[in-house]
């Protein structure tokens, strides 16, 4: 791996320091830390980010998620794995992470109202969007 190409977390502190509040944030939401720690997950699969990999995997096998779980998750349309509250989680975490293609389609966000509240489903979408955000960032620096 390469060197951090910018200590960002010192250069920017004030931001860095907002992203951690979201952070503290989801962490506190009902939608409960282990399905926004799964989709924290997906997205850094999606966007391949390894450092992201390696911290949120660790972190779901120390709150007790199976490892056979987390070995699925790539594949969790076709995984027994999965209840319908994380399959449509991860529908939306995938709409929304390449929503240059997507567009986040209707049909991806309406079954979210069955089964989450409004703000389930905006602090779902938050979670996708910092996910993306803290990939970048480590992607982009090399962290």
């Amino acid at each position: 791996m390469s060197s951090l190409r910018l200590p960002y977390q010192t250069l920017s502190p004030e931001a860095y320091r907002g992203f951690g509040l979201a952070k503290q944030a989801l962490d506190n939401s009902p939608l409960g830390k282990p399905l926004v720690e799964l989709v924290y997950l997906r997205v850094s699969q999606i966007n391949g980010c390894a450092f992201c990999l390696e911290m949120h995997a660790a972190a779901l096998r120390a709150d007790g998620m199976p490892q056979a779980k987390l070995d699925a998750l790539a594949g969790w349309r076709v995984s027994a794995h999965f209840g319908e509250r994380e399959r449509l989680a991860l529908a939306w975490t995938e709409a929304l992470v390449d929503v240059a293609r997507s567009h986040a389609p209707d049909d991806v966000f309406l079954p979210l109202k069955a089964v989450f509240s409004d703000a389930e489903i905006s602090d779902l979408s938050f979670a996708v969007a910092l996910m993306s955000a803290f990939n970048r960032l480590a992607i982009g620096m090399r962290q």
